[in-house]
């Protein structure tokens, strides 16, 4: 609702990590000044059609010793550049012409090139609306820069691929964001897509995740994100490579710990060349880009261990960008937004400064102690040759942020109040049933408004009737809009054995609406949800949350990688 080599050579299996092939993994960079060799960067040559070839640069395939290795490196340099550019671009102006130069630094591109029908779900009570904002980094090397930063030059001419996924969820109320991150090899269904520049249709395909950007741009990846998610996802940015690494400069340092010397290196040589000793550093530049590319080195050397180190200096950059007060000075805030500007690749419904100024807003409301970052439940394929999302625990991640619940538990828990008694009587209540079905992957189940409204029609609810509008919802769902009927929506839900969380009141409702899932696609009995006796109001402990206000958490340094 896969990421090749998310567990690396875990220590228990093999201690020793194979060589790797020029230009791959975290090792090798003799020849490109300490520098990783896949950076990323995005602006695909119009003709750059060419397949990518198989392995951890390129296609997110199997090595030939097997397991296919996932990547989930560089995802703190983007945030970096996604954090300048919201949470401060909008500052550095001194006039609408600075503006209007700012604007067209921007890149832009549609926001969804597959169809699925997901439309965006109604506001609540108050007319609040939570916001979803999918953050990229591709692989691509478009010019001498990102070459040089990347290394792997013979990949100058592939198209570019999505290695780096996280989808940031901010809550209707704006209290609190769940970042959630999806391995890059993850295997999924990539809806079909249309090229807006060429035209060229891609039709369904089964892959992973990162090669949804070869087929057409960032739109195709957000189209995989919705069907593979439920989530109606607002917006999209991509960050290009060289941008990030000035940026990082621009910061002046971001405070990261280490349990014990590291130096990643070795004689084959596997490692990033991060070299710190125990304790605290305050990193940037190829140092900081080192730290977000360890893998050997950190824990059990693999993806795992490495996304929480990203995850680390992340949090660890929120909190120095909020309490950092030279970020005030307009001359260094002008700096930074030419850089971020220059960097962003974004949806054409966020394509200007005000926009990323007033999303700044919305953001920077958010305390860092209710910032919570995860990782998408996983687990191996039968085979082990990928990873897929993990049944049960990955979609209960899902639900939560489809309901607009913290990932991190600490939503207010207010004792619930006793239901109010319906206060009209079933076989006059209208509701108006609809199908929402529709699904690019699996295709829409004709007739299911006319099902379930038959069996309303048997349990006594006689006014009720069908749209025969098709539309696309993850979960079903009872919504209404005068407070006056939440006991009849509360009352329907029941007699339809629905959770209570299926009933929404919404400001934008004119009735109430029963929307029919892609969660009940058969049979007219509500069936149980997978994650129903999970509690289901925090991310699952195969999440591995890691709090944004947590100022003590320390990488474990593998003994192999220590000095």
């Amino acid at each position: 609702m896969g990421q090749s080599s998310v567990r690396g050579d875990r220590a228990r299996r093999r201690r020793q990590p194979e060589t790797p092939e020029p230009g791959r993994g975290d090792g090798g960079f003799s020849e490109d000044k300490g520098l990783p060799p896949d950076a990323p960067g995005w602006t695909p040559p119009e003709d750059g059609a060419g397949p990518a070839a198989d392995g951890d640069a390129e296609g997110g395939g199997q090595h030939s010793g097997g397991r296919a290795r996932p990547r989930t490196g560089r995802k703190a340099l983007r945030w970096t550049a996604l954090t300048l550019a919201v949470l401060i671009v909008g500052g550095a102006g001194a006039g609408y012409w600075y503006y209007e130069h700012l604007n067209g630094n921007l890149r832009k591109a549609p926001r969804s090139l597959g169809g699925g029908g997901l439309q965006k779900p109604d506001p609540n009570a108050f007319g609040q609306s939570p916001l979803n904002i999918l953050l990229l980094g591709s692989d691509g090397r478009n010019n001498a820069k990102n070459i040089e930063l990347g290394g792997a030059r013979q990949d100058a001419d592939r198209k570019p691929l999505a290695d780096v996924q996280m989808l940031l969820h901010v809550s209707a109320d704006r209290s609190n964001m769940s970042v959630i991150s999806i391995p890059r090899d993850t295997r999924v269904t990539i809806p079909k897509c249309t090229d807006p520049k060429t035209h060229q249709v891609y039709p369904q395909t089964s892959g992973a995740i990162n090669q949804s950007l070869q087929h057409g741009g960032p739109g195709c990846t957000l189209a995989t994100w919705q069907e593979l998610t439920g989530i109606y996802v607002d917006h999209f940015m991509m960050v290009d490579f060289g941008g990030v690494v000035d940026m990082a400069d621009a910061i002046g340092g971001v405070p990261v710990c280490v349990d014990n010397n590291v130096y990643s290196h070795d004689s084959k040589g596997h490692g990033s060349g991060l070299k710190l000793t125990k304790g605290v550093h305050s990193v940037k530049g190829v140092q900081a880009l080192q730290w977000l590319r360890t893998r050997y080195g950190f824990e059990d050397n693999t993806d795992i261990g490495r996304a929480k180190a990203q995850h680390m200096y992340m949090n660890s950059m929120v909190r120095q960008l909020k309490k950092d007060a030279k970020l005030t000075n307009p001359g260094e805030l002008r700096d930074l937004a030419e850089a971020a500007t220059k960097a962003l690749t974004v949806d054409d419904g966020l394509d200007t400064v005000k926009k990323l100024y007033d999303l700044g807003g919305d953001l920077s409301r958010v305390p860092t102690k209710r910032i919570t970052m995860v990782t998408m439940p996983w687990q191996y394929s039968p085979d082990e040759s990928y990873v897929m999302p993990k049944p049960g625990d990955a979609e209960a991640t899902f639900g939560l942020l489809r309901n607009d619940t913290a990932l991190d538990g600490k939503d207010k828990k207010h004792k619930p109040a006793p239901a109010p008694k319906p206060s009209t009587p079933k076989d006059q209540l209208k509701v108006v049933v609809q199908n929402g079905t529709n699904s690019t992957v699996n295709g829409p189940v004709s007739g299911r408004a006319a099902v379930i409204q038959q069996k309303l029609s048997g349990l006594g609810y006689a006014s009720a009737g069908t749209d025969s509008a098709l539309t696309t919802q993850a979960d079903t769902t009872v919504t209404y809009g005068d407070k006056a009927r939440r006991g009849d929506a509360l009352a329907l839900a029941k007699a339809l054995g629905l959770p209570k969380e299926a009933v929404r009141e919404s400001s934008s409702a004119t009735g109430m609406r029963l929307v029919v899932g892609n969660d009940w696609r058969t049979g007219a009995t509500y069936p149980k949800q997978s994650g129903d006796d999970k509690g289901g109001d925090k991310a699952p402990e195969s999440a591995d949350a890691l709090n944004g206000d947590d100022t003590k958490a320390c990488m474990k340094v593998n003994p192999a990688y220590s000095f």
